[in-house]
């Protein structure tokens, strides 16, 4: 990682949360990006420690960041919203219509299958299976690919 950190032109950001990744990017990892790199995160707020950024970006006006997803949402660190060399924008990645027809697709096709007698899927951070038509997903769960091959009933597919 720290090749990627001191090389990178733009940085984007799509890890899991979990201990791990938990600010990921803080004041020693930023120090160590280009000065006029930028950084996009598309994963979840804490990956980034925002006090640490906020401090970057005041100290590299040339470095510049892209945020949708914020530490405390739906709260900014302060300062942050301030900055001229940050985009920050609502968080709306589920909301448009037809992300939100598949979640609710999904979700009956869960409660559906449960009834059926199909186990539930557990990995909830796993969910290409689900839904693209090149990836082959579990046999034994419905999903949005495999639901008319199960028989179970689902309009607009």
């Amino acid at each position: 990682m720290d090749e990627v950190l001191q090389e990178a032109d733009v940085i984007s950001l799509h890890p899991v949360l979990d201990k791990t990744t938990f600010h990921l990017i803080n004041k020693e990892t930023l120090s160590r990006m280009k000065k006029e790199a930028i950084l996009v995160n598309c994963s979840r707020g804490p990956v980034i420690d925002e006090v640490a950024l906020v401090e970057h970006l005041k100290e590299n006006p040339m470095f510049r960041v892209g945020l949708d997803v914020f530490e405390d949402e739906p709260y900014m660190k302060p300062g942050l919203a301030d900055m001229k060399n940050a985009i920050v924008v609502p968080h709306i990645a589920s909301a448009s219509k037809w992300t939100r027809e598949g979640m609710a697709t999904l979700a009956a096709l869960n409660v559906l299958g449960k009834i059926k007698g199909y186990p539930v899927w557990s990995d909830p951070n796993r969910v290409e299976p689900f839904l693209n038509e090149n990836v082959r997903p579990p046999a034994a769960s419905p999903s949005i690919v495999n639901a008319k091959v199960l028989g179970l009933p689902v309009s607009k597919l």
